[in-house]
């Protein structure tokens, strides 16, 4: 199996969540449990050439992709969340995404100063989510090791809100 071939397994749903937008749906690669597997292992590939002291995952697919690579790293794993999900006290931001508004929480205590964080998903869009869970991070004094996603959305340019971040991904549209 090959990068390319990861995209067979990914399948475009018209007109969700809204009209106008093509929603890029991953369940088909995680009902195959090969492609699964592959898409896992070249996470852990790119995050682990960044030296991350931990993994993020953000709400709800990046649990599923994160959390995994933590288990495969042997890191701790911390949760990116909407707002008033998490049962701790958290620090939130807010953030623009191509269909809408929203905020992303995590614990005031997910964050240690100075420690290097991978943020993973599944998806880079316009970027708000990303942009907003580094910017989360880094008002704890942690640091961004990179971000790590299945796809990235090119068309929409998530890449500018997230500046000069490493950006590992590994099918583009």
């Amino acid at each position: 199996m090959n990068i390319e071939d990861l995209k067979q397994h990914i399948r475009d749903v018209p007109d969700f969540p809204k009209p106008g937008i093509i929603f890029k749906d991953i369940t088909p690669l995680l009902a195959n449990a090969d492609a699964f597997n592959f898409c896992i292992d070249q996470l852990v590939e790119r995050v682990v050439r960044h030296d991350p002291d931990a993994i993020v995952g953000i709400e709800s697919r990046g649990f599923i992709f994160g959390a995994v690579v933590a288990t495969r790293l042997g890191l701790p794993f911390q949760l990116a969340r909407k707002a008033n999900k998490l049962p701790y006290r958290t620090v939130k931001v807010s953030y623009e995404l191509e269909y809408g508004s929203d905020s992303v929480e995590m614990h005031v205590d997910a964050v240690e100063a100075g420690k290097r964080y991978a943020i993973v998903d599944d998806l880079i869009a316009t970027g708000g989510t990303a942009a907003a869970t580094a910017e989360l991070i880094e008002l704890q004094k942690g640091k961004v090791a990179c971000f790590a996603c299945v796809i990235e959305l090119a068309f929409l340019a998530g890449r500018e809100r997230l500046g000069e971040r490493v950006i590992e991904t590994l099918i583009d549209y």
